[in-house]
């Protein structure tokens, strides 16, 4: 198979990379880091693709997939990976800032989810998966405009995969928490320290990339990790009450 992966540099995507290359697959690696994606590369079991470009522009984000496809075949499964954070306080955040976090994590993956799919129907086959956010289902304070955007990721992959059914395409909504990855750790920073924060469960990058090689492999509708978190999506209302009253303050500017 012929995996796409965006955002596939570093973290979550170089371990997705690191775990569809093993199980066997071709892979296209897309990220603005060059070097750090050729590098990647070549460390890797088959054969991969790497590609440096800027997905935070919609309206250029699908220049990338001609070329791919001519290299490696046409694309089975689209990781829909790439996306940034911003944690703050909602009247402090940059207005740009957080718009182009919106084209990054929402009409970015549409577009290329909008891309690829017509050539899947046809065939018959593939695969979209939506990395979207335990903030889908539990919007966390002090993250305004990621919030909506993994909310807004999580609602069209989940209504996306029922409009597929019978197609032979499938989607994958996956919903990580708390991840070790350097996005994750300095999601954490911005929140001042509390016992409830320490006790929250950690996942790893290999163990989150292995669940979601798993769930296309064998056509799972969701991955949830870590596992416990899936009790948010299923008791909302205790989840939103403790997420409003026991979310640790924001630091700002002079803590």
């Amino acid at each position: 198979m012929h995996v796409a992966i965006t955002g596939a540099s570093r973290g979550i995507g170089a371990a997705f990379a690191a775990a569809f290359s093993a199980a066997g697959h071709d892979v296209t690696l897309v990220a603005r880091d060059l070097t750090s994606l050729e590098a990647l590369a070549a460390g890797l079991a088959g054969r991969a693709h790497a590609v440096g470009h800027d997905l935070s522009e919609p309206e250029g984000c699908t220049d990338w997939i001609e070329a791919a496809e001519a290299v490696l075949g046409p694309i089975d499964v689209l990781v829909n990976n790439a996306g940034m954070q911003i944690v703050g306080p909602t009247a402090e955040v940059d207005v740009a800032q957080g718009e182009r976090l919106l084209r990054l994590n929402v009409l970015t993956p549409f577009r290329l989810t909008r891309h690829v799919l017509p050539a899947m129907i046809a065939r018959g086959s593939g695969t979209i998966v939506d990395v979207a956010s335990m903030a889908a289902l539990a919007p966390t304070p002090g993250m305004y405009y990621y919030n909506a955007s993994k909310a807004g990721m999580a609602a069209a992959s989940e209504a996306l995969r029922g409009e597929l059914r019978g197609t032979g395409v499938h989607v994958v909504t996956v919903y990580p928490g708390i991840i070790e990855t350097d996005m994750g750790k300095a999601g954490l920073a911005s929140y001042h320290d509390s016992k409830l924060l320490a006790l929250q469960p950690r996942g790893t990058t290999e163990e989150l990339a292995r669940l979601v090689v798993k769930a296309v492999e064998r056509k799972h509708e969701r991955v949830i990790y870590p596992s416990t978190n899936a009790l948010a999506r299923h008791f909302p209302a205790t989840t939103r009450w403790m997420m409003d009253r026991l979310t640790p303050g924001l630091k700002r500017s002079e803590d």
